[in-house]
């Protein structure tokens, strides 16, 4: 059985799992996040929810958009700055973000430009499959489902195959 409340003064987020870290070096240093997960544990099916932790001078996660889902953002504590397409917005506590699904214009991440921590409600919709794409580094990935039977491929934009070739 699920809670039907959780107070987001007592979650803990816990640090990104060593798999799914980034491994080159450069890289490690422009992203890092911990994450509570709140959404099974209230029972939801159909709607994601997490508290994000985003320490200072980092994101959480690349520049990305989704073509199934919606992502809502409130910012619970500390600033940043949202990059949503090709534009800035700078963020503090009390702002609610939207980012709906779309391509590269609706893209986006939150980065970390305060010195306390930046703490965020983070609210998505869970349409699967869902395709993400990612316009600074030209790739695009398809997920759907968790665990061994679910299907998680990454690949370039560039490296498009013709619907035929190999048939």
């Amino acid at each position: 059985m699920s809670a039907a409340i959780v107070s987001l003064h007592r979650v803990q987020a816990v640090p990104r799992p060593q798999e799914f870290r980034p491994t080159d070096p450069a890289t490690a240093t422009r992203f890092e996040t911990s994450t509570a997960r709140l959404g099974s544990g209230l029972g939801l099916t159909k709607l994601g929810c997490n508290v994000t932790v985003v320490p200072a001078g980092k994101a959480a996660y690349p520049f990305h958009s989704h073509r199934a889902n919606d992502e809502l953002f409130l910012i619970l504590s500390g600033r940043g700055e949202l990059r949503l397409g090709a534009a800035r917005h700078p963020v503090v506590e009390g702002d609610l973000i939207g980012c709906p699904a779309g391509n590269a214009s609706t893209a986006h991440p939150l980065i970390h430009t305060g010195e306390a921590e930046l703490r965020c409600l983070a609210i998505r919709s869970s349409i699967e499959p869902e395709v993400c794409e990612y316009p600074d580094s030209g790739k695009v990935g398809a997920y759907c489902g968790k665990g061994a039977d679910g299907f998680h491929h990454l690949t370039r934009s560039a490296d498009a195959a013709d619907y035929w070739a190999g048939e």
